[in-house]
C-alpha cells in the first residue's frame, strides 16, 4: 500500500478472527486499528522511537541523517538535521535531564537533542566503536553499547563519558536496557551471553542455553524480569540460529519461547500498554504474555517492515507506559501506532 507524502493519514486495518489483546493482570485492549503518519521525505529510514514526558514522540531517521518528532495525535511533525553527514542515528531514549539522547552509529558519537531541536554531540573515546542501543540508568546517566568496541559506555547529562570493557572479548553488545534491580542488562550478540552491569561498572555474564543464539534487543518486562529476542538469519558477519523470545530472571535463569513464524528475524522488543511484551517482525507485531503465549498480528495489508517499538519508557523502570504502542515502518516510510483503551 502506498502512502501520500507530506500529509497525515489514517490506515485502518481490522484484524478479523484475532482474539482481543489482553494481559493477565489488566483489562487494556487494542481496537485492532493501525494509525499511521507518512513521512514527508521518501526513504527516511525511520528506526527507533521514544516518548518524552510531554507525550511527544521522538524518533531516529537513519537514512535521512535526522531526528524527527510528532505529537501524540500525529500532528506537528518536525525534522532536525544532524550537524555532521553520515552520522547514522540509531537508538533514541529519554534522559534524566528531560532531553532526548541518541547514538550515532557511524558517527561514533553520542548526542543530545532538546525539545526545541538543539543538538549537542559528544565524541566517544574508542575509535569506530559503533554505538548502538542506549538506555537511562538508575544513576541518572545514559548507558550505551559499543558493538565494535566490545565495551559499554556511560555518559552523564553533562557529556562526560566513561567506558567499561566487557569481560568476554569481542562480545558485540547489540542492545541494553535498565533492569528493575537498578543494573544495566546487555545482550552479547557475538558470544550468546547476557551480561548484568552495576552502576559501578562490575559485570556478571550469563551464558545462554544454546550456542549461536544471537541475543538482540532487550527490555524490562512488567513481571520483574528482562525479556529479549534471539535473532536469526545473516547479520553482522554471523548467522545466528535464534528466532525465539527469552525471559531472564534477576538471578540469570532463562526461559526460551520459539516464535511461531520463521524468518525474517524479529527486531525490537518492548512492553505494551497491556503489560505484555511485544516485538516487531517484518509485517507483523508479536505479543508475548508473561506465560510465554505468543500471537503474531499483521500491521498492513501489503508490504511493511516494522523496526522500532515503544509504548513509553520501556528501557528504564519504573515503567511509564502510554496508551499507544508506537512502531516504525521502514518499507512504508511511516510512524504508526496501535491505540489501546
Amino acid at each position: 500500500m502506498t502512502f501520500p507524502v507530506a500529509r497525515m493519514l489514517l490506515l485502518v486495518l481490522v484484524w478479523a478472527g484475532i482474539p482481543a489483546v489482553t494481559a493477565a493482570e489488566t483489562v487494556r485492549t487494542t481496537d485492532g486499528v493501525v494509525h499511521g503518519f507518512a513521512l514527508p521525505k521518501p526513504n527516511s529510514g525511520p528506526t527507533t522511537l521514544a516518548v518524552a514526558p510531554d507525550g511527544v514522540l521522538w524518533f531516529t531517521l537513519s537514512s535521512a541523517n535526522a531526528i524527527g518528532r510528532i505529537n501524540p495525535d500525529l500532528t506537528g511533525y518536525r525534522e532536525f538535521a544532524l550537524p555532521n553527514a553520515n552520522s547514522g542515528p540509531r537508538i533514541i531514549s529519554l534522559g534524566s535531564d528531560g532531553n532526548m539522547w541518541f547514538s550515532e552509529h557511524t558517527g561514533n558519537r553520542m548526542a543530545r537533542i532538546t525539545k526545541d531541536g538543539v543538538i549537542t554531540e559528544f565524541a566517544i573515546p574508542t575509535p569506530d566503536s559503533q554505538p548502538r542501543a542506549i538506555a537511562l540508568g538508575s544513576d541518572g546517566n545514559i548507558w550505551f553499547g559499543e558493538f565494535a568496541g566490545g565495551k559499554v559506555g556511560r555518559i552523564t547529562p553533562g557529556g562526560t563519558i566513561t567506558e567499561f570493557r566487557i569481560p568476554t572479548q569481542d562480545a558485540g553488545p547489540r542492545a541494553l536496557a535498565a533492569g528493575p534491580d537498578g543494573n544495566i542488562w546487555v545482550s552479547e550478540f557475538k558470544t550468546s551471553k547476557i551480561a548484568r552491569l552495576t552502576p559501578k561498572g562490575e559485570f556478571t555474564e550469563f551464558t545462554l542455553p544454546r550456542a549461536n543464539s544471537g541475543p538482540g534487543d532487550i527490555t524490562a518486562g512488567s513481571d520483574g524480569a528482562m525479556w529479549f529476542l534471539e535473532l536469526s538469519g545473516t547479520m553482522d558477519g554471523l548467522q545466528p540460529d535464534g528466532n525465539r523470545v527469552v525471559r531472564i530472571s534477576m538471578r540469570g535463569e532463562f526461559s526460551e519461547y520459539p516464535l511461531p513464524s520463521p524468518q525474517p528475524t524479529a527486531i525490537n522488543v518492548a512492553v505494551g500498554p497491556d503489560g505484555n511484551v511485544w516485538y516487531t517482525k517484518n509485517n507483523m507485531l508479536g505479543r508475548v504474555t508473561p506465560a510465554g503465549v505468543i500471537t503474531e498480528l499483521p500491521i498492513a495489508e501489503g508490504q511493511a517492515r516494522a523496526v522500532g517499538l515503544t509504548a513509553g519508557s520501556d528501557r528504564q523502570p519504573p515503567l511509564h507506559i502510554t496508551d499507544k504502542l508506537w512502531f516504525t515502518d521502514g518499507s512504508g516510510n511511516r510512524i504508526a501506532y496501535l491505540q489501546f483503551k
